[in-house]
């Protein structure tokens, strides 16, 4: 695993920016439940919830090999791990997004929640469709 703060989580965008990002289903537990709010812009949503079915259903709708998550910052303590990331498309932000983890004492994720949104980027990026004043 990684050397950075949040190690588990690391190594899972890692492992969904591949050619094989259903080997993720491989590092969670039986009891594995998660949140994904995907925004994309506008006022509109998308929400997945549930278990290994719904994320099973996650990764096919996702686009594959296309957007690539950058970690920002990192932190965690015990068995919880959070991660500011950027998503990019093409080397260029897209879009900012945080995920929370936990992870059960057998090492596979137990617990996660990640919300994404365009409107707000961190690093210093101005967000899509704003200029720098």
């Amino acid at each position: 695993m990684s050397d950075t703060a949040a190690p588990f989580l690391t190594a899972w965008f890692e492992i969904m920016d591949s050619d094989t990002p259903e080997r993720i289903l491989d590092l969670i537990t039986e009891d594995f439940t998660f949140a994904i709010l995907f925004s994309t812009g506008g006022d509109g949503a998308t929400h997945f919830a549930g278990g290994r079915p719904a994320m099973e259903g996650y990764l096919e709708q996702r686009e594959k090999g296309v957007l690539t998550h950058h970690l920002l910052t990192a932190g965690g303590s015990g068995r919880d791990e959070m991660f500011l990331g950027e998503v990019r498309r093409a080397g260029a932000p897209v879009a900012s997004f945080v995920a929370a983890g936990q992870i059960a004492e057998s090492g596979r994720l137990a617990r996660l929640l990640i919300g994404r949104s365009p409107a707000v980027l961190f690093d210093g990026a101005a967000p899509l469709g704003r200029h720098h004043v």
